[in-house]
C-alpha cells in the first residue's frame, strides 16, 4: 500500500490462501469506537449521542442564513453512524483493524496509480458559489478536515495531526505541507507534543468522543521532525495502546502520560523500550481483559481526559476522569500512597460531584505560576445552549482553590463576543476544547470551544478572536466583489487542538479545528469588533485531510474536463470544475450522499443531514440577497421533512434511468423528474419498512429496487437488518429471507448494494463490521461481500481472500469486475475471478466511503480523511501486479 518491497510479493494462490490466515492478539489498529457524529447546527443533545456544531443551511428546519440558533437535529441519527455501523451486532474486540492491515500488507496488488484529486485549495469563501444556500463568506477561508493535533518549534516547524489523515509538516511556519507518518498502519490523531529535547510524540486515536473518529495504534516517537518520517519502528512500547484513544500526552518529571479512553498509562521518557504500564482505570472489569468486556456501555467506563501534576512536587498528580455525559465514576483522581482516589474534598469553584464533572482540559503556564481548566458540565448536555461548565483558574497548584473564570453567558457578553447574536458559547464544549498559555506570560491565555477565545489578565476579560463566521456582522455584505465585506478573516468553528511556535523569532500561535490549521502573532491586532484581524489560513492544498463521505462527477458544461463534487464533514459540498485553481463550496453545512448528472456536472444533488436533498442545475453558482431567486432548490422526500432517516441517508438513481431517484428513510420513495424536481411533493413514498427502522442502502435498475434496512435504533443492542425488494411504482414489495442468525447473511449492517447493469437479478451487499472472530454479537457470521443470481433469494460469499474490515461501497466496473471500498482501501475482484487484489498503488490507508465512475474513465474514490482520489479504470479481465 505505501510500502514498495511489500507489494505484490504473492501469486494469485498464495494470496487467495490468505484467507485462512489467522491473526492473533492485538495488532496495530485505527478501529472506530466513537459514538456520535458531527453535524453542523445546534440542536438538542442526548445524553450518551451528540452532534457537533457548524454551519447551518436556511431550510425548513434552520432559521435563516447567519442564525446559529436556528435549528434543531434530532441527535438519535447521529448515534446511528460510523460507530453502530462498524460493531453491531455486538462489541469488536481490540486487533480487528490491526489484523486487517497486517493481512493486506501481503496482498497483491492490480491496476495504475491512484492520483489525488482535490490538491487544490479549498476556499469556503470562494465568491462564485456566494448565496442563502452556501457557507461563502463566513470568514473562514481555506478549509481542509478535522485537525485534532498540533505542535510547533521556535525553528518555523510545524507539525499537525488530522483526525483521520495523519501528521504534516511544514518548515515555513504553516503550508507547503509534507505528509510524514503514511508509513504506518494509523492515521487518526489524538496528540502530538513536542517533548524537551525536540522530539514529536504522536499519540494515534482521536478522543474527541465523535462518531467519525477512529481508534490508533499506539504512540510513536520521532527523534529529528524536523527531516525524518514516522515508521512502524517509531513505536513507544508494545500492543498496550493499540484499539484505543488517546486525548492528551503529558511529560511531567521523567515520566510521560497518556490519557487514554481506556485508562490512563504512563512510560519512561528516557527508556523507550519495554511495555507502557496501567496507572489506573476506575473500572478495569470493562478493559478488552476484563469481566465486562463485551457489555456495550464499556467503551464509556475507562476514559481519561487530562492529567497535570503540582510544579513544586510532580509526584503530586491530578486526573480528571470520565464520560462526557456522565457516569458515577466521573471526577477529579488523585494518587496517594501508591493509590488512586477520587477527590471528594472541595477545589474551590472546580466541582468534584461526578454528576458534573465531564470532559476536561488542563493547561499551566512556564513557570508553573498559573493553572487553567475547562469543564464541561454532564448535567447540561441535554441542554441547546451550551454544555460548558465553566473556565477557571488556580495560582500555583492544580488542586486550588480553583476560581470560576467564565461560563457561557460571560462569554457570549464579554469583549464583543458574537455581537448582535445568540450563539451559547460552549454548546458542545464535549467536543471543542483546547487551552494555552503564552510561555513568555503567564497571564495570557488562549482557549478554543466552538470559537477562539483570548485573555491578556488570566481570564477576567476576553475577545471572541476567532469568532464561529461573520454572517452576523454588520460589516458582512454578500456583494462577491466584497469577498467577506469589511469582516477580519476568522477561523472555522469547532477548535481543538493548539501550538505556539516561532519563526526568525516571530511568535505565532496556531488553532485546529473542522476546517483545518489557521495562526496569527501570539499578541495579535484586533478589529473595532474585538476579533482578531490578523488570521492566516494555513490550508494551501498541500495539506489534503478533507473528510468526503461521497463524490459524484460528471461532464463540465464547458466541454472540457469534469466536474467533481463530493459531501464533506463540517464543510459542506465541494466543487472542483475544469480550469479551477480552487475549489468552491457551493452547499453549506454539513455535505451528506451526492448525486451528479454524468452528462452535467453542474446538475447536482447534495445531502445536508438526514435525507434533506437539495438540488441546483448550475453548479450552485448563485449570487443573490433575495431567495427567491435562489437556483437551488430544498426536495427532501417525506423523511427528510421528519427526520426519520439516517444523518446520511441513502439516494441513487436508476441505472438506466437517470431521472428516476430512489431515496431511503423510514420509506423507500421515489422521483421521477430527475434534476428538475422542485419540491417535497415531487417525491412518492413506494414502500415503508416500518417504524424504527431506516435504510442503509438503495439501489435501482429499470424500476427494480434493492434497498437494505436496519433496525434496532441500528444499534449492538436490539440491531436488525434485512433487506426489501421491489418495484419503483410500488408493486411487488416484499422482504428477502434474511434469518437473524445470519445463516444466509451476516447479521451486521448492510452498507452497499450494486446492481449487474445487464440483469436485474444478479446483485451485489456490502456488510460492514467484522465477523465472528472479533464481534460478540448473535449472527455476526463471516465474510464482507455477497452475491445472489437470483434477485436476492439465495447469496454466495465471495470474500475469499479479503480482509476482515467493513465494507463501506461497491461499484461495478465496465470489464464486469467489482471494485470495493473498505476502512483500509479499496479490492479489486476481476469478472470469473475468486481473489481479491488490492486496487491500485499508493491510496493513503483510509477508510473510503464511497466509490463512483466517472465519465472520462477513472475510478473516482471518496476518503474520510486523506480527500478524493481517482484511478484510470482497468480494461483487463485478470488480477495481475
Amino acid at each position: 500500500m505505501r510500502t514498495a518491497s511489500r507489494l505484490g510479493l504473492l501469486p494469485i494462490g498464495a494470496a487467495c490462501a490468505a484467507l485462512a490466515l489467522a491473526l492473533t492478539g492485538p495488532q496495530a489498529s485505527a478501529a472506530n469506537i466513537g459514538a456520535t457524529q458531527n453535524h453542523n447546527r445546534p440542536h438538542a443533545i442526548g445524553t450518551s449521542v451528540s452532534s457537533s456544531t457548524g454551519h447551518i443551511r436556511s431550510d425548513a428546519t434552520g432559521g435563516p442564513p447567519g442564525n446559529p440558533d436556528g435549528g434543531v437535529d434530532d441527535p438519535s441519527a447521529a448515534d446511528n453512524e460510523y460507530f453502530a455501523a462498524r460493531s453491531a451486532p455486538g462489541v469488536v474486540a481490540p486487533g480487528a483493524y490491526g489484523a486487517a492491515w497486517q493481512q493486506m500488507q501481503s496482498m497483491q496488488h492490480y491496476g495504475p496509480t491512484w492520483k489525488p484529486v482535490t490538491t487544490t485549495p479549498y476556499n469556503a469563501d470562494d465568491p462564485r458559489y456566494r448565496d442563502y444556500d452556501s457557507n461563502s463568506s463566513g470568514g473562514a477561508g481555506n478549509v481542509t478536515g478535522r485537525i485534532t493535533g498540533l505542535a510547533a518549534d521556535n525553528a518555523g516547524h510545524v507539525y499537525a495531526g488530522a483526525a483521520n489523515g495523519g501528521v504534516w509538516r511544514s518548515s515555513t511556519g504553516g503550508g507547503s505541507w509534507t505528509p510524514i507518518s503514511d508509513a504506518l498502519p494509523a492515521e487518526s490523531t489524538g496528540d502530538l507534543e513536542l517533548d524537551a529535547t525536540g522530539r514529536l510524540w504522536y499519540a494515534t486515536g482521536e478522543a474527541n468522543t465523535a462518531s467519525d473518529t477512529f481508534t490508533g495504534s499506539g504512540v510513536y516517537v520521532l527523534t529529528h521532525p524536523g527531516s525524518g518520517q514516522f515508521s512502524t519502528a517509531d513505536r513507544v512500547g508494545g500492543s498496550e495502546l493499540e484499539s484505543t484513544s488517546i486525548r492528551k500526552i503529558r511529560f511531567i518529571g521523567n515520566t510521560v502520560y497518556a490519557a487514554t479512553t481506556r485508562g490512563l498509562y504512563s512510560h519512561s521518557l528516557t527508556n523507550l523500550h519495554g511495555a507502557w504500564k496501567l496507572e489506573f482505570a476506575p473500572n478495569p472489569a470493562y478493559l478488552p481483559t476484563g469481566s465486562l468486556a463485551a457489555d456495550p456501555s464499556a467503551p464509556y467506563k475507562n476514559i481519561v481526559n487530562d492529567i497535570t501534576a503540582d510544579p513544586k512536587d510532580p509526584t503530586k498528580l491530578i486526573a480528571a476522569i470520565g464520560w462526557r455525559s456522565g457516569d458515577a465514576y466521573n471526577g477529579f483522581y488523585t494518587k496517594t500512597g501508591g493509590t488512586w482516589t477520587r477527590i471528594t474534598s472541595s477545589l474551590g469553584d472546580l466541582p468534584v460531584a461526578p454528576a458534573n464533572v465531564g470532559a476536561v482540559t488542563f493547561a499551566s503556564s512556564a513557570d508553573g505560576s498559573k493553572f487553567y481548566a475547562i469543564n464541561q458540565d454532564p448535567t447540561k448536555i441535554t441542554s441547546a445552549q451550551s454544555t460548558l461548565g465553566g473556565v477557571y483558574v488556580s495560582t500555583g497548584t492544580p488542586f486550588g482553590p480553583w476560581t470560576l473564570l467564565a461560563d457561557s453567558p460571560k462569554l457570549e457578553s464579554d469583549g464583543s463576543a458574537e455581537t448582535g447574536a445568540t450563539y451559547n458559547p460552549g454548546v458542545q464544549a464535549w467536543y471543542n476544547q483546547f487551552l494555552q498559555v503564552d510561555p513568555n506570560d503567564p497571564n495570557h491565555v488562549y482557549m478554543g470551544l466552538e470559537e477562539v477565545y483570548e485573555s491578556h489578565d488570566a481570564g477576567a476579560t476576553w475577545n471572541t478572536v476567532g469568532p464561529y463566521w461573520n454572517f452576523t456582522y454588520p460589516c458582512w455584505s454578500i456583494d462577491p466583489t466584497e469577498q467577506t465585506g469589511t469582516c477580519s478573516p476568522t477561523t472555522h468553528s469547532d477548535q481543538h487542538a493548539v501550538a505556539i511556535g516561532s519563526m526568525n523569532g516571530k511568535s505565532y500561535v496556531v488553532v485546529g479545528n473542522d476546517g483545518g490549521a489557521y495562526k496569527r502573532p501570539v499578541n495579535g491586532v484586533l478589529d473595532s469588533g474585538g476579533h482578531a484581524a490578523d488570521w492566516q489560513s494555513l490550508n494551501d492544498g498541500t495539506i489534503d485531510t478533507l473528510q468526503y463521505y461521497s463524490v459524484g462527477v460528471g461532464a463540465d458544461p464547458s466541454g472540457k474536463g469534469v466536474a467533481v463534487s463530493g459531501g464533506l464533514q463540517d464543510n459542506g459540498q465541494s466543487i472542483l470544475r475544469n480550469g479551477d485553481t480552487v475549489m468552491g463550496s457551493n452547499f453549506g453545512g454539513d455535505g451528506g450522499d451526492t448525486l451528479v448528472d454524468p452528462k452535467n456536472g453542474c446538475n447536482i444533488a447534495e445531502e445536508y443531514t438526514n435525507e434533506s436533498i437539495w438540488v441546483t442545475n448550475d453548479c450552485g453558482q448563485n449570487v443573490s440577497t433575495d431567495p427567491s431567486t435562489a437556483t437551488e432548490y430544498n426536495v427532501p422526500p417525506n423523511d427528510g421533512v421528519n427526520g426519520t432517516a439516517r444523518f446520511t441517508a441513502p439516494f441513487t438513481a436508476d441505472i438506466k434511468n437517470s431521472n428516476t431517484w430512489v431515496a431511503g428513510g423510514q420509506h423507500v420513495s421515489v422521483q421521477t423528474k430527475g434534476y428538475a424536481i422542485r419540491a417535497t411533493s415531487d417525491w412518492t413514498d413506494v414502500y415503508d419498512f416500518g417504524a424504527g427502522n431506516l435504510a442503509s442502502a438503495v439501489a435501482d435498475s429499470g424500476g427494480k429496487i434493492y434497498a437494505a434496512w436496519c433496525g434496532g435504533g441500528c444499534n449492538s443492542v436490539g440491531f436488525t437488518r434485512g433487506i426489501a425488494v421491489g418495484n419503483a411504482d410500488g408493486t411487488g414489495w416484499h422482504q428477502l429471507n434474511l434469518p437473524a442468525d445470519g445463516s444466509v447473511l451476516p447479521n451486521r449492517y448492510l452498507s452497499s448494494i450494486a446492481i449487474d447493469p445487464n440483469n436485474s437479478n444478479h446483485v451485489y451487499v456490502a456488510v460492514s463490521g467484522f465477523s465472528r472472530k472479533w464481534t460478540e454479537g448473535p449472527g455476526a457470521g463471516i465474510g464482507h461481500i455477497f452475491e445472489s443470481k437470483d434477485g436476492g433469494t439465495t447469496w454466495k460469499d465471495i470474500s475469499a481472500n479479503l480482509p476482515d474490515v467493513p465494507a463501506d461501497s461497491i461499484q461495478i466496473l465496465p470489464n464486469g469486475a467489482v471494485a470495493l471500498a473498505t476502512d483500509l482501501g479499496v479490492f479489486y475482484e476481476a469478472a470469473h475471478s475468486s481473489c481479491w487484489s488490492v486496487l491500485g498503488q499508493h491510496l493513503p490507508t483510509n477508510a473510503t466511503l464511497q466509490l463512483e465512475l466517472g465519465p472520462d474513465g477513472y475510478l473516482y474514490a471518496a476518503t474520510h480523511g486523506r480527500g478524493i482520489w481517482k484511478l484510470r479504470v482497468p480494461s483487463g479481465g485478470q488480477n495481475q501486479q
